[in-house]
């Protein structure tokens, strides 16, 4: 493997961001990795994983590790998502707290804002985020409100699609890691496994028309992958929802809504890998599966 040559000064390290969830932390993540690795959505619990991203530039490599948002847990699921968070914050180099544009600090955001006091080591900067989508005035004003939380050691505005920006992001991150050569190899992208990506591709579009609690009873597990003579993969896959009412909205009116996820995860899939894939869904109930030990750990929690 070619692994990026070492300078005196060249810097590498992990960066965190954080946040309530849906304040655009995988999308940031995905924005700064110029490529679809973290899967996105405005429904909640949308990230459920600590998901490695190596960002290369000319000094550094970046390591970003989205998290899941920080959040009340009602299950054993999120008390585990909580934790995960935790353990993540303690072995990273830079927390990037995200606070949207567009929406009023609140209270979830000045409970994570507190928690921080526990990593007094960890480098922190604040990102206001999605600021494309309201005025100059309102992004100056929330720059001003979250400068206000704690003494930061930077605070930055964002729009994913800027590469300006973003550009800026990269270089203030690359300023703030340690000394260090690169971790990882030049071409590796992601520690995600091909499996773990195709369940979260699934997942996302089968997140995109659902309501209410059924985003929270969502999970997919890949049961096997096919390599054809043709080139073509044949890809196996289990939807788990937690009551019979939500297996009916995920296959839908005369199978309309699965149809819809196979279709759309499908191309997701073909984009990332670059051959023709033959996807086969099905439908599971497992009751109150987020609070059962066992298939936590199947699912790697």
């Amino acid at each position: 493997m070619t692994e990026i040559a070492s300078q005196d000064d060249f810097r590498s390290g992990f960066v965190s961001f954080v946040g309530r969830p849906n304040v655009g932390k995988s999308s940031l993540t995905n924005a700064l990795a110029e490529q679809k690795i973290a899967i996105t959505s405005s429904k909640p619990q949308t990230t459920r994983k600590a998901i490695r991203v190596i960002v290369n530039t000319d000094s550094s490599q970046i390591i970003l590790v989205d998290t899941p948002g920080v959040h009340r847990p009602r299950t054993l699921l999120g008390e585990r998502l909580n934790t995960l968070v935790e353990d993540t914050l303690g072995g990273v180099d830079i927390i990037g707290f995200c606070v949207p544009a567009n929406e009023d600090i609140g209270p979830g955001d000045r409970f994570i804002n507190e928690q921080l006091d526990d990593y007094p080591n960890t480098k922190k900067i604040a990102i206001v985020t999605k600021i494309d989508t309201v005025g100059r005035d309102r992004v100056v004003d929330q720059l001003a409100m979250v400068d206000q939380l704690r003494d930061w050691d930077a605070v930055i505005p964002v729009a994913e699609d800027d590469r300006k920006q973003l550009a800026e992001l990269k270089n203030l991150l690359s300023s703030l890691l340690p000394v260090s050569q690169a971790l990882y190899p030049a071409e590796v992208i992601t520690e995600e496994s091909p499996q773990s990506r195709y369940a979260e591709l699934i997942r996302e579009a089968a997140l995109e028309d659902v309501h209410d609690e059924l985003p929270h009873s969502l999970a997919v597990t890949i049961e096997e992958v096919i390599e054809g003579n043709d080139g073509e993969l044949s890809i196996y896959a289990n939807i788990i929802v937690e009551r019979d009412s939500q297996k009916g909205i995920i296959i839908g009116h005369k199978g309309s809504q699965i149809k819809k996820i196979r279709k759309k995860s499908r191309a997701e899939i073909e984009k990332i890998i670059g051959r023709p894939v033959t996807l086969s869904l099905r439908v599971t109930v497992l009751k109150e599966w987020q609070r059962d030990p066992k298939f936590l750990r199947r699912l790697g929690f």
